[in-house]
């Protein structure tokens, strides 16, 4: 078996799709301060709220794989109390 027919048998995503959820997963833990660590310590926040949420991350010139992902989120995603919801909603979204 390839190893796209071995993870939809079992049900499983790939491993840059989990490694994204778990960065996605930590941002979220830093904003609404699950974690220990200071968001200001790795993202500034973004002045603009044009388009999307309000929780933008600034995005420099140095390429972070998760900024563009977060930016995209939708806000009632952004907006969950607790981090098994985010979970949830994150792997249906």
């Amino acid at each position: 078996m390839s190893y796209t027919d071995r993870l939809h048998k079992f049900g499983l995503t790939t491993l840059e799709i989990r490694r994204l959820q778990g960065d996605l997963i930590e941002v979220f833990k830093m904003f609404k301060g699950f974690d220990n660590i200071a968001l200001n310590d790795f993202f500034k926040l973004s002045s603009t709220t044009l388009r999307g949420h309000t929780f933008k991350i600034y995005k420099p010139q140095v390429n972070y794989r998760i900024i563009d992902v977060w930016n995209s989120l939708p806000i009632s995603l952004i907006n969950c109390e607790t981090i098994a919801t985010f979970k949830n909603i994150l792997t249906v979204y």
